[in-house]
């Protein structure tokens, strides 16, 4: 079966960025201001984290904690105790349709004892992060986005998503039907096309397809072809050339989808962007507020 993970990871251009790496004593803050998931990887000690409705779990040893959207949180150490993390913001690039966004759970908390294919990773990101070796930068930034992938995976694993995208992937019948789609989106698919790729009457896809997935066939398809759209248009592509590449028989075709689907014009959403955008990407230590490096 395709690889469809590697093709949402590729599509939405997954990013990770630590800005944080030490012991933690007493209370750290997130907010969701800049519109960021985060990953925070504990590799020893005790954290307490703490959500705005008052939800709260505790954290002992190893875990990966991992918001996938904006959440705003607090982690709180003990300070005679103190915990060993790794903190990291993570973004995607264009947001709509991203199934990493809007399937999977606020909070995810995977205890690492349990999985032994990430110990090589985690290994080699605690051994850079706490270590002054050049280059260290860039290289927790990859190898916590490696940990991400991992995680991921062991989600997917374990059967926790029973819909969305990321549960239709486990049907090998509409696996093949979002292969086709993510693929080749600017074929002028049919609803009777796609049912044939997925090997189904085109009732009975119609009718899985939206039951698992959470919408129609071909209102999937054009939310996808408007995030391609956006993916490129951020690159600086020009609306006509995108238009094309996506599906779309014009520049105003497109024009009318995307208003269709974002509430804004192509030009309007990348005055947006830019305007949303951080003005230093390295900035995302900002959103610690109270971080105590103390040993």
């Amino acid at each position: 079966m395709a690889d469809e993970i590697d093709t949402l990871l590729t599509r939405f251009e997954l990013k990770s960025r630590v800005f944080f790496s030490g012991q933690l004593c007493g209370l750290a803050q997130f907010d969701p201001d800049r519109g960021v998931g985060h990953l925070h990887v504990v590799r020893q000690g005790h954290l307490d984290v703490l959500l705005p409705d008052g939800t709260a779990c505790s954290i002992s040893g190893p875990t990966a904690l991992f918001f996938p959207r904006a959440t705003p949180h607090r982690l709180r150490a003990p300070e005679h105790i103190g915990a060993d993390l790794i903190c990291a913001s993570v973004e995607y690039g264009a947001p709509l349709g991203n199934p990493l966004i809007e399937e999977l759970p606020a909070m995810l908390v995977v205890p690492l004892g349990e999985q032994t294919s990430l110990q090589m990773s985690l290994q080699l990101l605690f051994d850079e992060a706490f270590s002054a070796h050049q280059g260290r930068g860039a290289a927790v930034d990859r190898l916590s986005e490696l940990v991400l992938i991992h995680l991921l995976r062991a989600v997917l694993a374990q059967g926790h998503l029973k819909s969305g995208v990321l549960g239709a992937l486990a049907d090998p019948r509409l696996a093949r039907a979002l292969h086709a789609i993510h693929t080749d989106a600017a074929r002028p698919w049919t609803l009777e096309q796609l049912a044939i790729t997925a090997g189904m009457s085109r009732a009975r896809f119609a009718a899985q397809f939206a039951s698992v997935v959470g919408q129609p066939p071909g209102e999937y398809l054009a939310s996808w072809r408007i995030s391609l759209a956006q993916g490129l248009l951020a690159k600086g592509r020009q609306v006509k050339h995108v238009a094309d590449e996506v599906g779309y028989g014009s520049a105003n075709a497109l024009t009318r989808a995307f208003v269709l689907k974002t509430g804004f014009t192509p030009t309007e959403w990348l005055a947006e962007r830019r305007i949303a955008a951080p003005a230093d990407k390295g900035a995302s230590g900002n959103l610690v507020e109270s971080v105590d490096r103390h040993h």
